[in-house]
């Protein structure tokens, strides 16, 4: 199965960046993943917030067929643990899907048609992290939960 993680904006910081492979590189050995960031809009800074947001969901829609099963990464979706996760994956995995897309949104979060279109919301955190960042905590925790599914020692209880 192929597995993407689509999101607005670049991951520009090098640190976050070289972080942000070397957890790609390792998920790469389990499944085929890959991250597909969306350019910021540009003069977004005039637009209102509602029209920056359906504009960003165009082109995420753009990136999705119908066939993809979504999860929207959303601080208003279900909070689950590494291990809950792993169980999440290991039922889609075992449900034939060709593929499972993960999205982020922009700044100002998703358009209505983003939330209609998931298939499952699903939250990291309450909390607000900056969007770089997110695409790497959201990476390593499908890392971990792959390695969860493998029995393998990365992750600890």
């Amino acid at each position: 199965m192929k597995s993407r993680l689509v999101c607005i904006g670049k991951t520009d910081d090098p640190p976050i960046r070289e972080l942000l492979d070397e957890y790609v590189r390792r998920i790469n050995r389990y499944v085929q993943y890959s991250v597909h960031e969306i350019p910021n809009l540009r003069k977004s800074s005039s637009m209102r917030e509602d029209e920056v947001k359906s504009a960003e969901a165009g082109m995420i829609l753009a990136r999705i067929t119908k066939d993809d099963y979504v999860v929207l990464l959303d601080e208003r979706g279900k909070e689950i643990r590494s291990t809950e996760f792993a169980e999440f994956l290991n039922q889609r995995f075992l449900s034939g899907m060709k593929g499972l897309v993960f999205v982020i949104g922009g700044a100002y979060g998703v358009d209505d048609r983003i939330k209609k279109r998931a298939d499952h919301i699903l939250s990291l955190s309450r909390m607000t992290f900056p969007h770089q960042l997110v695409r790497v905590l959201f990476t390593e925790q499908l890392y971990r939960a792959l390695t969860i599914r493998r029995n393998e020692p990365y992750h600890h209880e």
